[in-house]
C-alpha cells in the first residue's frame, strides 16, 4: 500500500500517485472537530486546555488531536504553525511609531526596529513538531509537514504600498529584512525535519494590490532567495496567497523558484485546469476547493460536484493535492464537509465516513 509520504512525494515529483493526496490546510470548525473528537479540540480551545492540563500536557493533547482528525479523514500531510507559547514567555515588542502621517517616516522606523530586534525562535515554539514526529512514530504513520514562513505579504499594509512608490530603496530594505527573518525561522524548521516551507504572503484580492512590476521588483527576488535556501536543504518551497494572481502568475510560480502553490482562490478566478495546463509540469497545486462560498453555502450535491471537478481538473502527472482554498471555519456546515470528504473517497473507491 502506498504511504502518505510516497503519495506526497509523487505529487511534487510530477508522477502519478495511486490517488490524489488530500489534506486540510486549516481546520477551524468547532462543530466538525467536536464530531470527530467527541469533545472540544484543544487547538481551538487552547487557553482552557492549558488551564486544565498545563502548557506541556496541553501541547501533547494538541498534537494528538490534530493527528486524530488527520487519521479520521485520511489526510496525507499536515499544515502546522509553531507552538503557542506560554503566556509569560510571549514577548511583546511595541513599535513606537513617530507621530506623523508620512508613510516614509513610518517605514523608516519599522525598518530600524527590525534591524535592532532580530527574530528569535524559542525552542518551545518548535516543540509541536517534535511532538508530531514522536506521536506519528508511535502510531506508525508518516505525514509530511508544511510549516509557514510567510513574511512578504502586503495585505492591509497601506504605508508599505505607498513607500514602494515614494521611496523604493526603503521598501527594498523592508523586504530584505523580511527575508532575513524568514531565513532564521526556516533554519529552525529544517533542524526539526519539516518537509515543506510556506513562503510569500497575501497581496491580492480580486486583483493584486500592487502592480505586476512591483511584485517582480520587490517581492519575487526575495522569494527566490528563500526557495534557493530551502532547496539547498533538500526541502520544498510553497508560495501562498489568496486572490486573483493571473497578472503576476509567471513571477509568482516560476520567477520565485517555488515547487508548489497554496491558497488557490477559485472564487477570485484561479482555475485549476488552466493552471495545470500552463504550469503542471513544474508546479504542484494544493487546492482549490472554494471554502468561502461553495463549501460554506452550496448544497451538499453542489459540493460533491465541485470536488469531482477539482480532482479531474488536477489530474495528470501528479502535481495536485486536494485541499480547501483556505480555512474550514464555522461557516462550513458539517454535512457539506462530509459531502466533500465522501465525494473524494467515493471517487477513489475508499470507504465512506460518517460524522
Amino acid at each position: 500500500m502506498t504511504s502518505s509520504r510516497n503519495r506526497i512525494n509523487d505529487a511534487f515529483s510530477h508522477k502519478a500517485p495511486d490517488r490524489t493526496p488530500v489534506f486540510e490546510y486549516v481546520m477551524n470548525s468547532d462543530e466538525i472537530t467536536k464530531c470527530v473528537l467527541e469533545r472540544p479540540a484543544s487547538f481551538l480551545h487552547w487557553e482552557e486546555c492549558v488551564k486544565e492540563k498545563g502548557w506541556e500536557k496541553a501541547l501533547e493533547q494538541y498534537a494528538s488531536d490534530r493527528l486524530d482528525i488527520a487519521e479520521f479523514f485520511g489526510h496525507d500531510m499536515l499544515y502546522q504553525v509553531t507552538s503557542p507559547l506560554p503566556v509569560k514567555e510571549v514577548k511583546k515588542t511595541e513599535e513606537k511609531l513617530p507621530e506623523t502621517d508620512d508613510p516614509v517616516e513610518k517605514l523608516e522606523r519599522r525598518n530600524k526596529l527590525k534591524r535592532e530586534f532580530r527574530t528569535e525562535v524559542s525552542s518551545k515554539s518548535m516543540l509541536i513538531y517534535d511532538l508530531f514526529k514522536n506521536e506519528m512514530l508511535r502510531r506508525d504513520i508518516d505525514l509530511p509537514i508544511l510549516a509557514p514562513a510567510y513574511s512578504h505579504g502586503v495585505w492591509t499594509d497601506i504605508d508599505l504600498m505607498q513607500v514602494m512608490l515614494l521611496a523604493p530603496e526603503l521598501a527594498h530594505e523592508h523586504f530584505s529584512l523580511a527575508t532575513l527573518n524568514a531565513e532564521i525561522l526556516i533554519d529552525e524548521y529544517i533542524k526539526h525535519g519539516i518537509d515543506m516551507l510556506g513562503i510569500g504572503g497575501d497581496f491580492a484580492g480580486n486583483a493584486p494590490l500592487i502592480s505586476p512590476e512591483s511584485y517582480r521588483v520587490f517581492i519575487m527576488p526575495e522569494l527566490k532567495k528563500l526557495s534557493n535556501k530551502i532547496h539547498a536543504a533538500g526541502k520544498l518551497a510553497v508560495n501562498a496567497s489568496d486572490g486573483n494572481l493571473w497578472s503576476v502568475i509567471d513571477d509568482f510560480l516560476i520567477g520565485s523558484g517555488v515547487d508548489g502553490y497554496l491558497e488557490i482562490d477559485l472564487h477570485a478566478g484561479m482555475e485549476l485546469k488552466k493552471l495545470k495546463r500552463s504550469y503542471g509540469e513544474q508546479i504542484t497545486f494544493l487546492g482549490n476547493l472554494d471554502c468561502g462560498n461553495t463549501l460554506s453555502f452550496a448544497s451538499p450535491e453542489k459540493v460533491r460536484d465541485s470536488v469531482i471537478k477539482c480532482l479531474e481538473d488536477g489530474t495528470g502527472n501528479g502535481g495536485h493535492i486536494l485541499t480547501a482554498s483556505n480555512a474550514i471555519t464555522e461557516s462550513v456546515p458539517p454535512e457539506n464537509y462530509i459531502a466533500a470528504v465522501n465525494a473524494y473517497r467515493d471517487y477513489f473507491s475508499l470507504e465512506k465516513i460518517n460524522l
